[in-house]
């Protein structure tokens, strides 16, 4: 390796830590607790040409893919004759972003010596963006909330006062959400500082030569990986909830030497609510599926999603037209990787997972005082919760844990501080993991009540409740989801619906599916869980034939 190479791949570890700051910077100033707690953000660095250099470890794929390409957006929409040190950006345009209004993209070019070399971006989940709040229910992205096109945020370091009016007069949390925006440019302020403070210890002034050998660097290592790939046509199918209707996934894979694609026709087409997905999230999500089991090692950048071709017929529920409604297009987003991680099985046997729960179980709660006269403030209180991953071949699934999203669960305390719900159970789900020679991971029992003096509405987005996990190669599926009252009233997975005080919200989240025939489980394993509350001793001795 040459001189110059070593000092590029030295440069290139640093460009990490240097996009890692930058995204603490955004957990430690983010006023939504989804930022804060849960880490629904993403943060990276992209060369004068809108591609990315280096994203932050913290953070979603969905967000991240997909501000691979957004960044190329803004570059083209303002352009470089309007372009000047001090200039924020900001978007939240679902088909210009990543995929829905509430989450907010923020772009800072970089400049250096009076030249601009860069840009800094970055995206965080606001709790509230207006319209109907966050949930499936809406006929158009106009209901959903508030869409800011491409436009300054700060022109010459001079925050535009307009836009703030417009935002604070369309959204129920003013402070959060300007809070938010103001927390994200500060995001690439601090990541402009530490690059800075990177090239003056190693003497550049310009970000193309890194670029270009970290870009390259990792479009070749990809390339290599997908010609281990055995060369083919792969198909796969997979049926999940929707809204109104079941959804038909479906995705061919074509693997010819050093390229890949997936194409979904013949999925099922838009629906009239917000399910919808608009298609560079289906993009951020396929490769993102394709990368972790193909060329996990290789640093995510523009180089090592380039050789990934995703395509989708545009008007299905994966490639949605405007206007459709979108505000919940994670639940079929996060969906994707078990259908293309399907097909890649008839490839690669023995690599991928199980079908998880994968979509998160996101419920958004509009609390509102029972007495209208009392004059007790309303609160918007986000939850991220997760079902079990799918059992992988050599290991058993993860409870309770996000994936494809890889976002924290919000802790009990932090949601309980931002409104007036009591959370009575949160629990581990005794036999939700699909039974298997390693078993599925479990879902979660969680429990939520209105505090005296208030009613909630909830905004439901749940997935895997008539369509569970499916195992693998014998494995058995994972238990169904479910949403009902305490008492047993059954409430609808998707949807706007009332809680009153003194009722209790159950939710019983999905496990992911087993992999591999349950009855060469190993004893011992068999005990553990029984011993655990992983397993009930029914599923011991009918799954597993153990009698103890």
């Amino acid at each position: 390796m040459s001189s110059a190479a070593i000092d590029h791949q030295i440069m290139w570890n640093r460009l990490i830590a240097v996009v890692e700051e930058q995204a603490t910077t955004l957990i430690r100033t983010a006023f939504s607790t989804s930022v804060r707690e849960a880490g629904d953000l993403s943060a990276g660095l992209f060369d004068r040409q809108g591609r990315m250099i280096a994203q932050a470890v913290t953070g979603t794929p969905g967000h991240v893919n997909a501000m691979a390409e957004s960044v190329t957006h803004f570059a083209a929409a303002i352009g470089p004759q309007n372009t000047f040190e001090g200039d924020v950006f900001i978007t939240n345009d679902p088909w210009l972003g990543t995929g829905h209004l509430h989450d907010i993209t923020v772009v800072t070019p970089v400049f250096r010596k009076g030249l601009h070399i860069g840009y800094f971006a970055c995206t965080a989940h606001v709790v509230d963006i207006g319209g109907r709040g966050f949930g499936p229910d809406a006929g158009e992205v106009y209901e959903e909330g508030l869409l800011i096109p491409i436009t300054k945020f700060a022109e010459r370091g001079q925050v535009q006062p307009f836009l703030i009016e417009v935002v604070r007069a369309n959204v129920r949390t003013p402070d959060q959400t300007v809070g938010d925006m103001y927390s994200l440019a500060a995001c690439n302020e601090a990541g402009d500082r530490r690059l800075q403070a990177m090239m003056d210890e190693f003497g550049i002034d310009d970000l193309q030569a890194l670029s270009d050998f970290v870009i390259e660097t990792s479009r070749a290592a990809t390339r290599a990986a997908i010609a281990k790939v055995p060369p083919g046509e792969y198909r796969n199918t997979m049926q999940v909830d929707g809204y109104d209707a079941p959804v038909h996934m479906e995705v061919t894979l074509t693997v010819e030497g050093e390229s890949l694609t997936a194409d979904f026709e013949g999925t099922s087409e838009m629906s009239r609510f917000g399910v919808n997905c608009p298609e560079v999230y289906t993009r951020a999500y396929a490769c993102y599926a394709l990368k972790c089991a193909i060329a996990a090692e290789v640093p995510n950048n523009t180089g090592s999603l380039e050789p990934f071709r995703i395509t989708a017929p545009e008007g299905c529920i994966l490639a949605a037209r405007r206007p459709a409604p979108v505000s919940v297009r994670h639940v079929m987003g996060h969906l994707v990787p078990d259908v293309v991680l399907g097909a890649l099985h008839k490839a690669l046997p023995g690599v991928v997972p199980a079908e998880g729960a994968s979509a998160l179980w996101n419920i958004q709660i509009s609390a509102r005082a029972s007495d209208p006269s009392s004059g007790l403030p309303g609160a918007e209180v986000l939850m991220f919760n997760s079902g079990g991953t799918g059992a992988r071949p050599r290991h058993d699934g993860l409870s309770a844990t996000a994936f494809p999203s890889g976002v924290s669960t919000m802790s009990v305390e932090a949601t309980e501080h931002v409104g007036p719900i009591t959370v009575w159970r949160k629990d581990l789900r005794e036999g939700s993991g699909g039974a298997g020679e390693m078993r599925g991971g479990l879902g979660q029992t969680i429990e939520i009540e209105a505090r005296d003096g208030y009613d909630f509405f909830i905004n439901a987005m749940f997935d895997r409740v008539d369509n569970p996990a499916r195992g693998r190669d014998g494995g058995g599926a994972g238990a169904a989801g479910g949403v009902a009252l305490a008492d047993g009233t059954k409430l609808a997975s998707k949807g706007r619906q009332f809680v009153r005080n003194g009722q209790r919200l159950r939710l019983s989240l999905p496990g992911g599916g087993g992999y591999g025939d349950p009855k060469r489980r190993d004893r011992d394993a068999v005990a553990r869980d029984l011993i655990a509350g992983f397993i009930t001793p029914e599923q011991a001795k009918q799954d597993y034939g153990y009698e103890g």
